[in-house]
This record gives C-alpha cells, sequence and structure tokens, in this order.
C-alpha cells in the first residue's frame, strides 16, 4: 500500500489531481482509497433530524448508516488531537487498498519522511509557500503552475500537468508501487 499526500492551498488543484489519478488507477484495477481533510469548524455529514443525527445526538459516539450501493461511518471525535496514522488504519481496517492519497493535512505531513508529497500549486508563490516546512519526499508538483509551464529554479521534483502529461505522474505512483 502506498500513502501519497495531495497538499496545497485552496483552488490549486488538489481535488482534480486526486481525482485523475483515482480514475486512472481505479481503470487500471488498482484499489484506490482517499481521506479528505475538511477545515470548516461547523461541518458535519450528519444533517440535524436524520436518523444517524438522532442516534448521535442521543449519546451513540459510533454510528453506521447502510444504504444498497454505500455504508457510512460516523464517528463523533475530538480531532484537535488527530492523529494520521490512525485514520489511515481505519480506513486500511475497512478495505485492501493499492493507494491512499490524503487529500490536505499539511501541517500533520509537511515533517513526515514516509509520506510522499505531490505539491499543487497555482503558482511560484504558492509552491514556495507550500515548500517552505516540507520534507523530502516531494514526487512531483502540478496544477496550475504546470498548466503555465513555470520554469522553477532549485526544484528537484518534475512539474507534470496532468491534462497534457499524466502518465508520468501514474508511472511514478505504480513505480513506488513495485
Amino acid at each position: 500500500m502506498v500513502v501519497i499526500a495531495v497538499v496545497g492551498k485552496s483552488g490549486s488543484g488538489k481535488t482534480t489531481t486526486i481525482e485523475y489519478l483515482t480514475s486512472r488507477l481505479s481503470k487500471e484495477g488498482y484499489r484506490v482509497g482517499s481521506i479528505k481533510h475538511i477545515h470548516h469548524p461547523d461541518f458535519s455529514i450528519d444533517t440535524e433530524g436524520t436518523d444517524t443525527w438522532r442516534h448521535a445526538h442521543a449519546g451513540a459516539i459510533v454510528t453506521a448508516a447502510i444504504a444498497p450501493k454505500e455504508t457510512v461511518i460516523i464517528k463523533k471525535t475530538d480531532t484537535s488531537k488527530l492523529d494520521l496514522d490512525r485514520i489511515i488504519s481505519l480506513l486500511l481496517n475497512e478495505e485492501k487498498v493499492d493507494f491512499i492519497f490524503l487529500e490536505g493535512f499539511h501541517s500533520l505531513i509537511a515533517k513526515r519522511k514516509d509520506i510522499s508529497k505531490i505539491i499543487v500549486a497555482k503558482d511560484v508563490e504558492d509552491l514556495m509557500g507550500t515548500l517552505n516546512g516540507t520534507v523530502q519526499p516531494v514526487l512531483a508538483i502540478t496544477g496550475l503552475i504546470a498548466r503555465k509551464k513555470t520554469e522553477v529554479k532549485g526544484i528537484e521534483a518534475p512539474i507534470i500537468d496532468i491534462y497534457t502529461e499524466g502518465d508520468l505522474l501514474l508511472k511514478l505512483l505504480k513505480k513506488m508501487r513495485s
């Protein structure tokens, strides 16, 4: 299993990058999982008044909603003490996957040498801001900066436009798996 973090500022192309990689890898038969960090403090997938909300409101700390084509597990937790390894292990307990993409979580991932990163940036300033304090390995750089074919000095990772050079990024990922 390969864990890849896709990090960058809002609007830089993180979701587009993960969507591209997930669709291509899935079509090739790889099993892909993803974990999305949501920053909005009031966000809840559980809507007030639904049965699952009522279960939680009554005191359940874990609620599962099972539908014909989807299963959702809602766990009430204090995310101020977020443990990325525990989150990844929860996903792995559910399914055997070949790749896990993490979207966001930059503050938890930046100093981790055991997680490869794809940096997604709009421009050079955005890229440098995201790279600041981020340790290797940086697998690649993509996003709007790659669409503009911007030259960046001192950067070892390839700058890849997923729309025209996406196969290069896929090859890098598959090489990590072998």
